[in-house]
């Protein structure tokens, strides 16, 4: 029989990634399965069992190939005729940076409340500096933990 924790056995951990010369989707399923808690032995689907994430120096993460430019994020307003779209580009240059990366982690994670409530656990920072110190956070080593996660130049 499965053994299910309860929500007062539940445990979290904190991690700290460094998205310089990250590929933005490779960084994204890493930090999505952080978040479900896929990475521990005692996942659950429909309890939120995940670890904390921060992300620093997101400005710095890369798309492969033309999708920089090219890649649309659409969503709608709710009035007819009211889609909208913008690329990657676009919300760099409107000073959000990190809007991309969530966005890739939002759309990896469930639907619903459970899925909103694990995309609160991840932290977004454009440059070196978070005020996660005090939560001395694991910094996880994404070259080590495959070569085809970071951009060579």
């Amino acid at each position: 029989m499965t053994k299910f924790l309860k929500q007062s056995e539940l445990t979290s951990n904190w991690f700290e990634i460094d998205a310089k010369n990250a590929v933005v989707g490779r960084l994204a399923s890493i930090i999505a399965m952080i978040v479900r808690g896929k990475n521990k032995t005692t996942f659950t689907p429909h309890m939120d069992d995940g670890d904390f994430v921060v992300v620093k120096n997101v400005e710095q993460a890369k798309f492969t190939g033309k999708k920089f430019k090219d890649k649309k994020y659409y969503r709608h307003t709710g009035h007819p005729g009211g889609i909208k779209e913008i690329t990657p580009e676009k919300l760099l240059e409107k000073n959000k940076p990190g809007e991309t990366l969530k966005l890739a982690v939002k759309r990896m994670l469930p639907g619903g409340v459970l899925g909103r409530k694990q995309l609160t656990k991840v932290k977004i920072y454009a440059g070196e500096e978070h005020p996660h110190a005090a939560q001395n956070p694991k910094i996880l080593d994404l070259g080590k933990l495959n070569s085809k996660n970071l951009i060579r130049n």
